[in-house]
This record gives C-alpha cells, structure tokens and sequence, in this order.
C-alpha cells in the first residue's frame, strides 16, 4: 500500500469502469467485490480507511439477536451466513467466542434457550457451534466474576468477533492485491457530468492539494452516515433517506470478567441487547442507541449514555464498577435505512438499501460489518447493470483476504496480521529498538508503527493510534503518553520534521478528550 504509487497508477488509467466514494466498511467491500471481477475499480476516501462507522462497532460478525426478536429472520439468516463465509476466508481476523446469557428468573432458560436454538438452526451448516444449558455452578465457573444473587443457571451460544478497522485495512490491501486502487485523504468533491449524466468525479488529495478529474463508468456512494451529503452534492433538492444512530462503548479492565465468555444482556431498560465483551485483554461494553441530527467523524458521548452503560453492566457484575476501570470511551453513528415515517431508531433494521439517482449515481446504505461481502455484492452488480458493464460473475464467496493464515492463535495480538507476520518480524529485526512497546499499559510493539506506515498508507499519528493499532481505544490515557513515541517513528519513516511531530501530537491529544474516561466520570 503506497500512496504515491497509487496516485500514479490513477493518473494512468483514462477511464475507470467503478469509482466508489467511501473507503468504511461498505465502500471497502464493494472494492474488492469490484476488483475480483476484473473491473478497473477505484476507491477514494476523504478521510482514513474506517475513520467514522466503521472503526467504532461492537467487534461482533454476528447474525443480530435483536432482529431476531423483531422477527426479521431473512437479515438474521443473511448475516450468519456471511459470518460463516468469512470465517473461512479470513481466519486469521475472525475468532470463535462463547457468549452467555445469564437467567435471573425461572423463565428465562427456556425462553432464551428456544431463542438461540433457532439462532442455531438459522445458521445451518455455516454454524459454529450450538447453544447448550448452564447449571448455577457451570455458570459461576465460566464467569466466576458474574453476580450470584438469584442466578439460576445460563445459556451459551457462540458467535464471531473481530477487530474492525484491522478488517478494514486488509480489505483496502485485498483490493489492491486484485489490481484496484484504494486512496485515503483522497475527497471526492463534485461529479463531472454530462448531458445531466455522471462521467466522473473531481477528487482533492488532502496532502498535496493538488486536484484530478477522474473518468468513470460508474460511480458508487458508499459514504456511510454522509451518505445523503453525498447524494445532495449530485442534487441538492434529494430528501435524505437516513436515520441516524448513536451507540457508545466503554472499554473496561479485563479483569472484571477475567474470562473467555463473554456477557449478552438481551433487555436493557432501553430496549437494546448489551454486551460485555473480551477483547485484547479487556471487556467491551455497549451499546447505546440514541437518535442524533448531525453526521461527525467523531461523535462525542453524552455522560447519560456512558452512566446507563456503568449502570447495566453493573447489575451483571460481582464486583463494584468502579471509575478507575473505565479505559476509554467511544462513540459511533449507525447510518440506519429509513423505509417509512419511523425514526425509532432501536426498531430500524440494518437491511441494506441500494439507489440509483437519475443522473445514475448508485448510493448504498444502511447494512452493518458482518453482510459488508453481501453489500459489495449487490451494489456491483447493480453497478453492471446500470453503466452496462461486461458482466463478470462475482469471485468473493470463497475469496482469502489479504493475509490468509489459519491455525494463529486469536488472543495474541500480532495474529490479525495473518501471514504479514513475518514481515513484521524482518522489521523488528532493523533495530534492537522496534521490538520495544510503545507504552508499557499498550500491546504495541514501535515495530507495528514501521508497518503501519510502509504497508498500510498510515499518514497521520491518528491513524496509527486509532486504527492501525488500537491503542486509544484499549487505554485513551496511555495513548496520549505515547504520542510522542509513535510520531517520532512516524516522521523519520515519513521524511518529516520537528514541526510535523509537534503538530500531529497537537491535533491527537485535541481528538483524544472525547475517549478520556475522566471527562465523563
């Protein structure tokens, strides 16, 4: 992944049969889907690859008990079935964990019970493995740190969990690895149009400055949460056809499950599932679901959300949930289809819906991280359809990503870069230094940040901090202590100065007040 070749390669090609305007999770998809049909594709994104949505999930593949309970079972059943294909075609991203739902009440066993056995069912031979009963005592075995009051026992059902922006990363090197272009800091800014038809994009590299018209056969809006943005740029009298979501996730010490289950609530006094969930040594807790008006890169938590989490989680928990076992906190926007007059936003499903304008911009919306193959899928072949493209059937069923390696152990955090490994380890071996931790509370080696720069078009210090690694999220406080460190590799490896660390440190400890637990406990 080399930016300045990237550029180049764009520059050479006259025409492009896909542009996609979006580098998260549904853009990213519809690259590779687009590219392993042989198609001339580029992506663009305005921002880094999984800067907003995508970046900021529950790190769940997941059929969606919720929907579920709504009774939507086609979504369920698309979703496990997506889950499974990616299982297979990216083992080294995607690992097996055990949830359990405890039962407080007698009814409670086999209501859930029934309830995951269809889970199970739904899912078929693209299962992981089935739910089964808990007495009192396996229970307190599995999650020793659970409440005991009135517990009578739990149900286990398991399911995929992940590391999104690492996804995200490999599916940008997938794309390119299938002959595609994918560019961060790269803004689409205005279609070029013909006879009230679009031919192209104007693009502005955030960097340079500089400006390039792009010719395309097909351009495609895959912008997420500024998907509507997107479509008011082709026509601004366009009515918006998204409802926006706002969930929010406290990252807590891992010792406060110290276990391999994880904890699903399915009724929080809000409606909403909650999770408690092992992740690089720590718990995940979420997720809220509020209504917001405006679409940010960076959505700030409200101290409401943060204290209903503190306090759900609680009522789940031996031990008392204290301040000091927050790490970080973050917040995301769901970018939900609306398909009528309800903007409940907990009863909106995460169904994908695809529209063609009549200038022929092709915008996709709304799904979530675990049908992101279905969604390339679908939106390339209506890319086919609508510029008349060569159809190619699609190759992304049973395609390995970028990195492919099976048999890596998922808690050793090394393992989401698969088969690069050892191009990590030929880097560590440069200087005696790169095999030290970036700071002694993260699990980052300053070889990781060589990495991240040479292969995975890493250009900010945020996009190390955030996204390569995962290190404002694990612990927001060691994050900014480490800043210093990381932009000091960063540069040397960049070609830049003494001014260009100052700033960058400038800027994160700016963006890192929104994950510090301090500004709202």
């Amino acid at each position: 992944m080399n930016r300045t070749k990237m550029i180049k390669k764009m520059n050479e090609i006259p025409r492009f049969d896909v542009v996609i305007i979006g580098g998260g999770a549904t853009g990213l998809g519809a690259a590779v889907d687009s590219a392993a049909r042989g198609l001339k594709t580029l992506l663009v994104e305005r921002d880094d690859f999984a800067k907003a949505t995508s970046s900021r999930s529950t790190k769940l593949i997941h059929g969606g008990l919720r929907y579920l309970q709504q009774g939507n079972l086609s979504l369920v059943t698309e979703a496990l079935k997506e889950r499974g294909r990616l299982c297979k075609n990216a083992p080294h991203l995607i690992s097996h964990r055990p949830f359990l739902v405890p039962n407080y009440h007698w009814w409670e066993g086999p209501f859930y019970g029934f309830g995951l056995k269809v889970y199970d069912a739904l899912a078929g031979k693209q299962g992981i493995e089935k739910s089964y009963h808990l007495s009192k005592e396996e229970t307190l075995k599995a999650i020793p740190n659970l409440k005991k009051d009135d517990l009578r026992g739990g149900v286990i059902y398991y399911d995929g969990q992940f590391d999104d922006s690492r996804l995200a990363i490999t599916l940008a090197k997938t794309c390119i690895d299938l002959g595609g272009i994918a560019l961060n800091y790269m803004c689409a800014e205005s279609f070029i149009k013909e006879n009230g038809q679009i031919i192209g994009i104007v693009a502005k590299d955030s960097e340079s400055g500089n400006s390039y018209k792009i010719k395309a056969k097909s351009v495609i809006n895959a912008c997420g949460i500024f998907s509507d943005e997107m479509r008011q740029k082709d026509n601004p009298k366009v009515k918006p056809r998204l409802v926006l979501s706002q969930g929010v996730h406290l990252v807590l010490k891992g010792e406060l499950l110290s276990s391999n289950h994880a904890i699903l609530v399915p009724h929080t006094d809000d409606g909403r599932v909650l999770f408690l969930v092992p992740w690089h040594n720590r718990v995940l807790a979420g997720t809220t679901d509020s209504s917001v008006e405006k679409a940010t890169s960076e959505p700030i938590a409200k101290k409401d959300e943060v204290d209903f989490i503190m306090r759900e989680s609680q009522k789940f928990l031996a031990a008392p949930l204290q301040k000091s076992d927050v790490l970080s906190v973050f917040a995301g926007i769901r970018p939900l289809a609306k398909k009528d007059d309800s903007e409940e936003t907990k009863k909106l499903s995460r169904d994908h819906v695809i529209l063609v304008s009549n200038s022929n911009l092709i915008s996709i919306f709304g799904g979530k991280w675990t049908t992101y193959r279905k969604m390339g899928e679908d939106v390339i072949n209506k890319a086919i359809e609508v510029a008349n493209l060569t159809k190619k059937e699609c190759a992304t069923y049973t395609l390995k990503l970028h990195g492919y390696a099976q048999g890596l152990d998922p808690d050793q955090d090394l393992s989401t870069y698969g088969s690069n490994y050892l191009l990590l380890r030929k880097i560590a071996n440069e200087d005696p230094s790169y095999n030290e931790l970036i700071h002694p509370n993260l699990p980052y080696q300053k070889s990781e940040v060589i990495y991240a720069v040479r292969y995975e078009m890493a250009r900010k210090l945020e996009d190390v901090l955030c996204r390569r690694t995962r290190s404002i999220l694990l612990d927001a406080a060691a994050s900014v202590e480490s800043c210093a460190t990381v932009a000091k590799l960063m540069a040397k490896e960049l070609g830049y100065g003494q001014d260009w660390s100052e700033q960058q440190i400038a800027n994160f400890k700016e963006l890192s007040a929104t994950y510090l637990p301090s500004n709202y406990l």
